[in-house]
Formats: C-alpha cells, sequence, structure tokens
C-alpha cells in the first residue's frame, strides 16, 4: 500500500531521547522520521507535548499519530487503495463531498462529531490518543496510550500541594513561546491560576483577556477583574454584542472542518481576536483542570444517583421501583422527584447521562423527519460512549467519569473550540493544564481528593489557597458562557439570521419544518436559555452546510 509523499508535522512535539531531541531543534519531521523507525506506536507513546504527525515507514505505507487528547488533529482517507492524511476533514473530502448522515445525527446529540467519524463519508479522524499503521495490507488505527489510574495509598497532603504547584509552574513554562505571555481569563480557577503561574514562569505579569456580555446572569467579568488585580496582569476587556454575533457566526461556522456546535467559540474568538491585536502570538488556556481534579457539578450529581445501588436488592426492586413508577405519574413534587431520582439511579453509566441530552429531550422523533431517522443509528452515541467508558482502567467511578469527560468534553469539544477559533485569529494555543505531567500527577490522586464528599476538586483549591483568591476558590463556575438565546429574542437581525438559517435547514430534509416553526416561534420566546441551545446548534449546523456544502439534501 501506498501514501502520499510528503511528512505533515503539527504542533510542538517534545522528543524523549536527548538525540531526538536535538534533531528536532533542527527538524521535527527528521526527528519524526529517526523516531518511527521503529513503530509509530513506541514513537508516540515516548513523546510528550501536543502533536500530529504523518510519515512514511520504509515500505512507504503510512504512520500517523495525534498527542493523549488530540489537541492536533490528523485525518486520513482510503481512496483507491492509497491512504492520504491531512489536518482537516475538508482537505480529504474531494470537490463533491458526500455527507454522512450518520455523522449529522451525532452532531445533533453531541453538538460536535467525535472521532473516529467525520462529517464526510469515507473519512476519519484519528481518536486522541491514537496512532495508525499498516498491518497485513489495511490501515489499523489503535490507541497507544490509553487512561490507568493508580491512586497513592497514602497521601500526604503538603508534599502533593508542593509538587502540583511545581508541576503547574513548569507546565506554564513549557507553553510560553518566549513572546509576549499572554492568556485567557474568565475569572474561573482554572484561567485564574495560568494567569498567576506565568507571572512566575516567565518573570513578568501576564496579559490577560476577558469577555463580557451586557445580560444578566451572563456575565462574571468582575471575577476576571478580582485575578487581574491580584496578580498585576496587564488586563484587557472586550464585550461582545449582538451585532458581533451576527457579523461572526458565518465566518466561525465555516472556519471549522465540519459542524461545531459549541456556543462559547464566539467569545473565545473575539478573545483570541483582541490578544492578537494586543500582540500575543501564543495564548494560554485553562481547559482541563475540572475534568483532571473534578470540577464540574455532573461529579457531584452522578456520586449521589450511584448511593442507590448500595441499597438491599429487595428494597429496590420490590418497594421503591414499584411504589414510585415512572415520573410523571406522581400526584406531587417530592414523589416526582423521587420517581426521577430512581428512574435515573437504576440506568448504568454512561447512558444514565442521556436523560439530560437535549436532542433525546426534545425528541428525536419530533426533531427530525423520518426519512432522516431511517438513514441512520440511534443507538450509535450511545455505543460508541459505552466503549469509552469500559476503557478506562479506574477502580472508582469518579475517575472512569473524568476519564469518559477526557475524550467528549476536551478532546471532541473544548479543545476543537479553542484550537478552531485562535486559528481562526492567527495565533497558537497552549494547554498548561494537559501537560503529561500534570495528567500523571492527576491519575495518582486518590478519589476523595477529587470530589470530597460533594466538595469538588477538593485537593487543587485546597493546594492553591492562599495563590488564589478566595473569592475565585469559592465561586460558581461559568465560563464564557454565551447569552444566545436571551439575544436572538430581543435583537432583530439574529433573530432574522437564526430564523432565516433553521428554515433554510429544513429545507434539507433533516429537521421537521414544524419543529422549527414551534421552536422560533413558542420555545425559543418562552425559555430562551434552554431552547437557545438548539436553535443555536441548528443555526450553526446550517451555516457550517452553505460554506461547505450548499447543494445538500437528504436523498
Amino acid at each position: 500500500m501506498s501514501a502520499q509523499s510528503p511528512v505533515l508535522t503539527r504542533g510542538s512535539p517534545r522528543f524523549a531521547e536527548p538525540a531526538l531531541a536535538e534533531l528536532a531543534a533542527t527538524s521535527v519531521a527528521a526527528a519524526w522520521q529517526q523516531a518511527a523507525s521503529a513503530g509509530i506506536e513506541q514513537a508516540a507513546r515516548n513523546t510528550q507535548g501536543d502533536f500530529a504527525v504523518g510519515l512514511l515507514d520504509g515500505a512507504g505505507n503510512p504512520m500517523l499519530a495525534v498527542d493523549r487528547f488530540a489537541m492536533q488533529t490528523m485525518c486520513w482517507r482510503l481512496e483507491n487503495g492509497q491512504v492520504r492524511f491531512a489536518e482537516r476533514a475538508d482537505e480529504l473530502a474531494g470537490p463533491d463531498p458526500k455527507l454522512d448522515p450518520q455523522a449529522i445525527y451525532d452532531y445533533l446529540f453531541f453538538h460536535a462529531i467525535p472521532s473516529p467519524r467525520t462529517i464526510f463519508k469515507d473519512v476519519q479522524r484519528l481518536p486522541p490518543g491514537h496512532c495508525l499503521s499498516v498491518q497485513a495490507g489495511k490501515p489499523v488505527a489503535k490507541p497507544y496510550w490509553q487512561t490507568q489510574f493508580d491512586e497513592a495509598l497514602r497521601p500526604h497532603f503538603d508534599s502533593l500541594r508542593d509538587e502540583f504547584r511545581g508541576h503547574l509552574q513548569a507546565a506554564v513554562a513549557a507553553q510560553l513561546d518566549g513572546g509576549k505571555p499572554g492568556c485567557f481569563l474568565s475569572g474561573g480557577t482554572d484561567s485564574s491560576t495560568i494567569a498567576g503561574m506565568i507571572g512566575l514562569a516567565a518573570g513578568r505579569p501576564a496579559a490577560t483577556y476577558s469577555i463580557g456580555f451586557e445580560a444578566e446572569g451572563y456575565d462574571e467579568m468582575e471575577f476576571a477583574r478580582l485575578a487581574a488585580r491580584h496578580f498585576g496582569t496587564e488586563h484587557h476587556e472586550y464585550y461582545v454584542t449582538p451585532a458581533d454575533l451576527v457579523a461572526s457566526i458565518p465566518a466561525v461556522a465555516a472556519s471549522y472542518d465540519q459542524p461545531f456546535g459549541n456556543s462559547s467559540a464566539l467569545p473565545a474568538y473575539y478573545c483570541a481576536m483582541m490578544a492578537r491585536d494586543d500582540g500575543v502570538t501564543r495564548i494560554l488556556a485553562g481547559d482541563g483542570g475540572d475534568e483532571l481534579f473534578g470540577g464540574n457539578l455532573r461529579y457531584a450529581k452522578q456520586r449521589v444517583f450511584d448511593l442507590y445501588a448500595h441499597l438491599p436488592a429487595a428494597l429496590r426492586s420490590a418497594v421503591l421501583e414499584p411504589w414510585l413508577g415512572a415520573p410523571g405519574e406522581r400526584p406531587t413534587a417530592l414523589l416526582r422527584k423521587a420517581a426521577s431520582y430512581v428512574d435515573q439511579a437504576r440506568r448504568p453509566m454512561p447512558g444514565r447521562m442521556d436523560v439530560y441530552n437535549l436532542l433525546e429531550r426534545l425528541g428525536v422523533q419530533t426533531v427530525l423527519t423520518p426519512g432522516f431517522l431511517s438513514q441512520v443509528d440511534r443507538s450509535g452515541p450511545g455505543q460508541q460512549q459505552q466503549a469509552v467508558w469500559d476503557s478506562a482502567t479506574a477502580a472508582s467511578s469518579v475517575n472512569r467519569h473524568l476519564a469518559f469527560d477526557w475524550r467528549y468534553t476536551l478532546a471532541e469539544t473544548d479543545l476543537p473550540k479553542v484550537r478552531g477559533t485562535t486559528a481562526l485569529a492567527g495565533i497558537a494555543v497552549g494547554f498548561p493544564m494537559l501537560e503529561q505531567a500534570v495528567v500523571d500527577f492527576s491519575m495518582r490522586l486518590p478519589t476523595g481528593y477529587k470530589l470530597k464528599g460533594q466538595q469538588l476538586r477538593w485537593f487543587f483549591k485546597e493546594a492553591l489557597r492562599g495563590f488564589l483568591p478566595d473569592a475565585i476558590l469559592t465561586k460558581k463556575k461559568q465560563g464564557f458562557g454565551l447569552p444566545f438565546g436571551v439575544w436572538a429574542t430581543r435583537d432583530a437581525a439574529l433573530k432574522a439570521l437564526a430564523t432565516d438559517s433553521l428554515h433554510t435547514l429544513a429545507d434539507r430534509g433533516i429537521v421537521q419544518r414544524s419543529f422549527i416553526t414551534r421552536l422560533v416561534d413558542e420555545h425559543l420566546p418562552a425559555h430562551p436559555g434552554y431552547y437557545g441551545e438548539m436553535v443555536w446548534i441548528l443555526m450553526m449546523l446550517e451555516q457550517w452546510l452553505r460554506a461547505h456544502a450548499p447543494n445538500y439534501e437528504l436523498h
């Protein structure tokens, strides 16, 4: 089997072997070729940092790999017996691309298209921590790294705290490019930590960039300002407006190589533009802290559901479940809540979380046309999620949940959001929290150090007490959430863009027109914060189709 000839490298790989590190200073491509002479799997396993690589072995066969979190990406396609590879899926799609209905369904389910599938038929993306080589004449992708938690049996807080702070400072130092040091600053724990660590690692205060919104409940600029004052940063702010969204939505949607529905991409884009205009060439982001150290509310919520399994089986099956029945069958709010708890607790993870899935809650058959549903496997997302859940080596359900989120929250959603918008703005991005030493450290922490009772990311916060302001350690997590639904009901131009996008999408035969009409005319005005998310997801799908497949219709 043959493949294209160029060596393709992306990111900033760091080779463990001194000779390779020295060679990489002159030619990263040459270092990869030498490292992969014994096989791409071993080469990838021994390489740190963010990277994607595609090259040929001695027989001319392709070897591909991406880093553990797919901070960089690599796509491939088998065409006429040859493997072609590229950083972006749309580079391999051809002039008349054929779209995969299952990928569109996955997008509507996940709000992104998880690897290995892409929007294009026959084009695949390497999942995080995977490599590809030719075996028995066929390309085979497989993991070279999998999560393996090895919790410390006798943890000593003081020594772990000092080690952790050292890892963070070193991770930030490794991500700086020698230019003006800058970072996103939402005012949350992670971005504030990065801002403070830049001051220690760079020997001068960070330049920090924050986005605000003139919408009640969405703006947390006061916390960003608090962190900026605390660390003495060179602080910059921008307030995104509905007019900004109207101007930038088509460009941001089109910039991705496949549909992408994370609405915080827009504020991230404006933040990156602000940094670029200020002379920053590489901006640091705080993504990963919640998923490594137990900072998401769903971890505590699922622990409560897990308690149900410890009740006697007879009590569960013979008393509680028959008596409570379905949540909607009980006459009082308290009983309905109890029935809902039992209904969810009975479901195994990770399928239990699909109770909150927006597409499922709205009703798949209500949202999508029968013709579209006839071409997809509705069980596909659940099967993939189960396989990812089962692949983690973890004794506790909390750690298994963390590993699950490394794939779906980080690799498939948050990192593409930041990577894509910074690339569109014309700057690079680094993720210090995902440095290998920090990740490895997190896998040694006891579960109780991450989620202590119902207290989220206990160790992280206690280890940084005195470094971060107390108000940030205790604040409610928010980030760069976008008040799109609220604005879409108040701003005529934004509402027109959304409405036109959704009705055009209905013409393509994917979404039922009756659902679009109710969504825009009834649901969105009544509950803009909730239904605005579905409007956004559908709008971004249509905007991407206009740019990449304008003639697409369901057949």
